[in-house]
């Protein structure tokens, strides 16, 4: 039986967000930042890489470290992070691997013969006369770069533009040449920031950060955060330089706008900051975009949905799944880890705040050891009202559901079919401080189900699996 495909597509001890995915020779490969199991801050790890083929995004495959942070000169003393990077393939056939630095407003660049590198530091981007773009009198901050090369051109997105900031005006296009480096077209602004957004299409969601640029057909397709940072959204063009228009939501990464199966102003997931872009895999698409773990900001793991193109170019929004590149349900049966939860809440709701910690009465997922130790993901925090939602599954015929749980907890697990919904049946729990396994009679209804196991009780319960049989 092929291997599932699941969210996070990543193994759950890994912590990848702001995706760019590509397709080379015939692998997908994907490129990040590097969070850190209970790190302080953002980007706190080397970069790395992962790639899968292009007929199994299942079976993704670890390429090494690929970029370290002390390969830039600028951070030989390692007091920097590497923000978010992009790749792109140079006239040359090389591989340019195109990134910021915390604290130095410039863009870097570094190079390989291969797609998983290793990456060797190349040069900044500059001007001819060898002024740094982002240093430069007039120059705007760059941030978040992204790459899109057509022919000899490259075509370089930056920005980062708070709610308020009149210093920053929105998403800059730079044009360079076919050294990757030099200016051959000075910043000009493709999306407004927030001050500079009236009379646009882009009010209420305003160019924040993470720009990403693809092409399908002869549209342009720019992918950033909006200010309401949840969301990734896109805007179309004709021409790589100007004219975009903005097109609506992509994904959310607390499930806001979605009105499928619950009120669109009700978030299903503790979302925060979000970061991707958009691929052709065998010709399906997908949006790569990232969620939030461990209760905190700085511990962010990348998902993937399908999306699909309408015939006026336009995307439709997607829910987050569990399915992530299943191409379908999964299957209604056998045992799966609580990590995979893509609904997570409890009465108080799941709603973004800007806080870098959430209090400990919001469920989280978490895991055990340190990072970089491949322990396997679960839910912490389950009080009384937490939720975990699972979507979706191809039910046939289940009878029992058992749980694999730890915590000091005295309650029992509601199991529904809808957030809201009725209760099937509860599995009784009480304290143990081990894993352990309880099940229940409970029958599922055959279809396509999703599932959602909510705590009720005293105490505070962890959620290490479930088994439908």
């Amino acid at each position: 039986m092929k291997k599932q495909g699941f969210n996070p597509y990543l193994p759950s001890w890994e912590y990848i967000p702001d995706g760019e995915p590509y397709v080379f020779n015939d692998r997908v490969y994907v490129y990040g930042s590097h969070d850190r199991f209970n790190g302080h801050a953002y980007c706190l790890n080397d970069y790395v890489c992962w790639s899968a083929p292009v007929n199994d995004l299942a079976d993704w495959r670890y390429e090494g470290i690929i970029y370290k942070k002390t390969d830039d000169p600028l951070n030989q003393a390692e007091t920097m992070c590497l923000y978010a990077p992009d790749v792109t393939v140079g006239p040359d056939g090389r591989y340019y691997l195109y990134y910021v630095l915390d604290k130095i407003s410039i863009v870097s660049v570094a190079v390989s013969d291969t797609p998983a590198g290793t990456y060797e530091f190349y040069g900044y981007v500059h001007d001819a006369e060898g002024g740094r773009l982002g240093e430069r009198d007039g120059d705007e901050p760059q941030f978040d770069p992204s790459v899109l090369t057509e022919g000899d051109k490259n075509y370089l997105y930056t920005g980062f533009c708070a709610v308020g900031d009149k210093s920053r005006s929105g998403a800059m296009a730079t044009v360079l040449g076919p050294d990757m480096l030099t200016i051959l077209e000075e910043p000009v602004f493709v999306a407004p920031s927030e001050p500079y957004s009236a009379g646009s299409s882009f009010e209420g969601h305003e160019f924040f950060e993470a720009p990403s640029m693809r092409k399908k057909g002869d549209t342009y397709y720019l992918v950033y955060s909006s200010i309401v940072m949840h969301e990734l959204c896109y805007a179309t063009s004709k021409h790589p330089t100007k004219d975009f228009v903005y097109g609506g939501v992509i994904v959310s990464n607390n499930d806001l706008h979605i009105d499928s199966y619950k009120p669109a102003d009700k978030p299903m997931y503790y979302g925060g900051n979000n970061h991707g872009g958009i691929v052709d895999i065998n010709d399906t698409w997908y949006i790569f975009y990232h969620r939030h773990t461990n209760g905190s900001n700085f511990s962010r793991q990348g998902c993937i949905e399908p999306i699909e193109f309408l015939g006026d170019g336009s995307i439709p929004q997607v829910e987050m799944t569990s399915c992530g590149s299943n191409g379908g349900p999964l299957a209604g049966r056998g045992e799966y880890p609580a990590y995979l939860a893509c609904n997570l809440f409890c009465r108080d709701e799941a709603m973004y705040t800007g806080d870098l910690w959430m209090d400990s009465q919001f469920p989280k997922i978490t895991q055990d050891g340190k990072d970089g130790d491949e322990e396997i993901g679960f839910i912490a925090n389950m009080t009384d009202s937490a939720t975990a939602g699972f979507k979706y599954f191809d039910c046939k015929g289940i009878t029992k559901v058992k749980i694999k749980v730890r915590g000091y907890c005295n309650g029992a697990f509601e199991v529904k079919t809808s957030w809201n919904g009725e209760t099937l049946g509860k599995i009784p729990v009480e304290f143990t401080n081990v894993w352990t396994e309880y099940s229940s009679d409970i029958a599922i209804p055959d279809g396509i189900q999703a599932l959602y196991i909510t705590y009720t009780g005293n105490g505070r319960a962890a959620l290490a699996s479930f088994t439908l049989e």
